[in-house]
């Protein structure tokens, strides 16, 4: 999956389908799966390391699990995420992490809507990084996790920082929770595709944290995800299981055990 088959996507009116994933298994699954962009998110924060907030995930962690997903994917577009740390302190230091993603592999890098996000898009592809913009509720510098752009003042501002960032050359821009309404205007306008997430159908395609729509972590679920499965009964379930079958005895039985040749055990 290349850029331009993304760009392709929106005008063949195709929708475009991106997944998080932080280590192997599930990046190869996702590819297996047929998804378009596989997003190392830097929600693995949250959902893989356990921190409070996606602010506290650092170039270090981003690149460790980065590198596990480049290895597992094979058809997909792989998009980094750049951590709060790579990219908000002035452009030459953005592009010089996101090469570090490009490096080891990605075919493009992500970052969040911030007061010089555009000087920093514009030197990223200037130094011919691919970079998806993300506006609306922007989780790295958001003081309070609520939908943006519910009133008309606050969703021209969304807007006309969708229209900078598609002129400062990202190849696609995440909408995250705000208005239907707001994304269906933003999508119609610009011509780069539009990637939703809490906002509504009328994008250009969508994304979702994996860990979510498997059921795999407990923790609180947003309104704008669905759990496919719910897989997290079913590992402690399993896990349950295994430790009943050590407690008793009855695990490694003989079928899951090595043996010797008698004539070596005699010898021993």
């Amino acid at each position: 999956m290349t850029i331009q088959d993304v760009l392709n996507k929106k005008k063949q009116q195709q929708k475009i389908v991106m997944l998080t994933a932080y280590d192997y298994p599930i990046a190869s699954l996702a590819d297996e799966a047929g998804v378009d962009i596989v997003l190392v998110g830097d929600s693995l924060a949250n959902v893989v390391l356990g921190l409070s907030s996606t602010k506290e995930v650092g170039m270090k962690e981003m690149l460790h699990h980065t590198k596990a997903v480049v290895r597992a994917v094979k058809k997909a577009m792989i998009v980094g995420d750049m951590p709060f740390e790579a990219y908000q302190t002035r452009p030459q230091a953005a592009v010089d992490n996101a090469k570090q993603f490009m490096d080891i592999g990605c075919h493009a890098i992500k970052l969040e809507w911030f007061d010089q996000c555009p000087s920093t898009v514009e030197a990223l592809v200037k130094a011919g990084i691919p970079v998806m913009g993300h506006v609306g509720l922007t989780p790295q510098t958001a003081t309070d996790m609520k939908v943006q752009g519910r009133d008309a003042n606050a969703a021209k501002r969304i807007l006309e920082s969708a229209r900078l960032l598609q002129d400062k050359g990202c190849f696609s821009l995440v909408l995250e929770c705000i208005p239907k309404e707001l994304a269906v205007k933003i999508t119609e306008e610009l011509k780069i595709p539009t990637i939703g997430i809490g906002a509504g159908v009328g994008c250009d395609g969508q994304v979702l944290v994996s860990y979510d729509i498997l059921g795999i972590v407990s923790r609180y679920q947003p309104k704008f995800s669905k759990k496919y499965a719910d897989l997290a009964p079913l590992i402690v379930g399993a896990f349950k299981q295994y430790t009943e079958d050590v407690q008793k005895g009855n695990f490694p039985d003989d079928p899951h055990s090595f043996h010797m040749a008698p004539q070596e055990i005699q010898k021993l």
